[in-house]
């Protein structure tokens, strides 16, 4: 094609191109597909996992791979009324052999800048919503019948015993209960163990003042959304009550007050034997797939510091923070300066404690009143858009093409903000931009810390409410800190906000350090920024795909995140379960992504 007719080649010309070259991968020109920068992101649709391709040579090798069995075919524009939809771009639906596919594609001079693809469902195993619901009741006398509460209490009471679930999901919280939620509509026998002793106690055990960050129309839950009147940040506490409901009216199978303790792949088996202790009792269950649902941390990060253990008063992790009992004159010390120590010291601020910070390095901030106005221009606010559409809105920007976007968002906020931050920099705190200016976003997908959302403990730190100390700590003595600067901080109480350890080194007291390393880090893009080193991964490592450990995955993230990719993972766990073809793709190799052997 001659340039000028590729100028002008519409989505409907260029899906029509796309097929003819899928037809004979091996000879297409992808040069006249793809332009010279180009991006590739495929959720499961054509890779059984989610990566990112760059550039046409990546994307040659994948589509001379997988196209033979994947058989991608009939591709569709889809309604041109959609959002992103233009002259430029817009949605297409397809098929492979297994499954039915939506994707997007934006077009520069006629050609594929930025390709979306996303499995939508298995064709064969549809989930029973809509016109496919189940009667629940044949409308017919007969006698021997059993009924639900039959067949859910034989559920409950063999499921884990007699028979064995096809996959273990550890740990109950947003993130497992969504999954299993997934699994419970495609009908894969799935059973959730969780230490604490009703679902959603990960969210009521931490500090009252908690509440998301998130606007409540990103946090919606898989088939069930949240009512209209519920608040915009919702509270902890009542989070923690709709992940209880969540799972009673999903009819989940769980698990409460049940700790895994080893965990061992059985190669010959092709299965886990996974250890449990439930009522003081230990059980070994067998399933095929085993997925570690405990959030994007791993064990609490206490720092090591010297004389830790002669402190005189109360020491503890964040996680364990609770501003009970009469606070007034308290001295409390709060070692940390991201989200959750600003939230710790406004909650021991307000219970009339004196208070202070200790920074130990910049923090990116960022208003949460600022950002509010922001969220409304999101896909998600727009009660015309469906959740799952908005989802797929914001997957068409690969990760390499974020920080640009992040870069601009962050220079706005500087500008809108610009008193209040000069203001927070008077006051000594140590602000911090993102190493390369792209704010708080890419730093939640570098390394998922490293940040605070203000909702009020800025304005404790600018007017001296909330003290600060910076620097490095020398050590604790029996009755405060002792600062490398020289200066002491009395304390009664002590705060660790110190984060929390990789959530893949729980693979490595659970399984075998081994299988920790062969698998790698989890979370993490290889930007080499700070608390992120390369390679470059393309896409967040180890998480909602396959990973180097036959049968073993992670399912982590925010809410949003969750409920997305809690279908990519659901799918391609069923997709084993009924024994479809699954061969997979990685874009970069799991060898070059594992951990160096120490």
């Amino acid at each position: 094609m001659t340039q000028a007719s590729l100028s002008s080649r519409t989505v409907g010309d260029w899906l029509t191109a796309l097929e003819a070259a899928l037809e004979a991968p091996a000879i297409a020109d992808w040069s006249a597909l793809f332009a010279e920068q180009c991006f590739w992101r495929d959720l499961v649709a054509m890779t059984w996992s989610i990566e990112t391709m760059e550039g046409r040579a990546a994307i040659a090798d994948m589509v001379r791979t997988q196209q033979p069995t994947i058989a991608a075919r009939n591709f569709r524009p889809d309604g041109p009324s959609l959002p992103m939809t233009d002259e430029n771009q817009g949605w297409f639906t397809f098929e492979t052999a297994t499954a039915r596919a939506r994707g997007h594609v934006q077009l520069e001079g006629g050609k594929a800048k930025i390709l979306l693809t996303a499995m939508l469902e298995l064709i064969g195993h549809e989930e029973p919503g809509g016109a496919r619901r189940p009667l629940g009741l044949e409308h017919k006398a007969a006698k021997g019948r059993t009924f639900w509460p039959d067949h859910r209490s034989e559920e409950e009471q063999t499921l884990g015993h007699t028979v064995q679930p096809y996959c273990l999901i550890v740990g109950g919280g947003q993130n497992g209960l969504q999954l299993a939620a997934r699994f419970k509509r495609l009908d894969v026998p799935a059973l959730v163990v969780d230490s604490l002793p009703r679902p959603g106690d990960c969210w009521r055990v931490r500090y009252k003042s908690l509440h998301l960050h998130d606007s409540i129309f990103m946090d919606h839950f898989p088939y069930l959304p949240f009512p209209d009147h519920w608040p915009l940040y919702t509270p902890a506490a009542k989070m923690g009550d709709w992940l209880e409901i969540y799972a009673k009216v999903m009819e989940l199978n769980i698990w409460s007050s049940t700790t895994c303790t080893a965990a061992h792949y059985d190669e010959a088996a092709g299965e886990w034997a996974v250890t449990l202790v439930r009522d003081g009792r230990e059980i070994i269950v067998r399933p095929k797939q085993f997925v570690l649902a405990t959030g994007l941390s791993g064990a609490k990060n206490m720092p090591r510091i010297k004389g830790m253990e002669r402190f005189q008063g109360t020491l503890c992790h964040s996680a364990d923070h609770k501003a009970e009992g009469n606070m007034s004159g308290k001295k409390v010390v709060v070692i940390g300066a991201n989200n959750s120590a600003h939230d710790i010291c406004t909650d021991m601020w307000e219970a009339d404690a004196d208070v202070t910070m200790v920074q130990r390095s910049p923090t990116i901030i960022v208003r949460a009143e600022t950002m509010r106005g922001f969220s409304t221009r999101l896909p998600y606010a727009d009660p015309a858009i469906p959740t799952e559409f908005a989802d797929l809105m914001l997957a068409t920007t690969p990760a390499r093409l974020q920080d640009e976007g992040d870069i601009g968002l962050t220079n706005t906020l500087k500008e809108i903000d610009a008193d209040f931050y000069a203001a927070l920099e008077k006051s000594g705190f140590m602000l911090s931009h993102g190493e390369d200016g792209t704010g708080f976003l890419a730093a939640y997908r570098r390394r998922a810390s490293g940040y605070y959302i203000d909702v009020g403990g800025s304005e404790l730190i600018i007017n001296g409410s909330v003290k600060l100390a910076k620097g490095e700590i020398a050590e604790i003595t029996g009755g405060g800190v002792l600062m490398e600067s020289g200066d002491y901080l009395p304390a009664d109480i002590i705060v660790c906000a110190t984060g929390y350890r990789p959530m893949n080194e729980f693979v490595g007291k659970l399984i075998s350090p081994e299988v920790e390393r062969k698998v790698g880090r989890c979370w993490g893009l290889g930007s080499g920024a700070e608390g992120d080193p390369g390679p470059w991964a393309g896409e967040l490592r180890n998480m909602w795909k396959p990973t180097a450990q036959e049968g073993l995955w992670f399912q982590g993230g925010n809410l949003m995140q969750s409920r997305f990719h809690s279908l990519h993972l659901a799918l391609q766990i069923k997709a084993r379960q009924a024994g479809l073809a699954t061969p997979v793709y990685h874009a970069r190799s799991l060898e070059e992504l594992a951990e160096p052997a120490e």
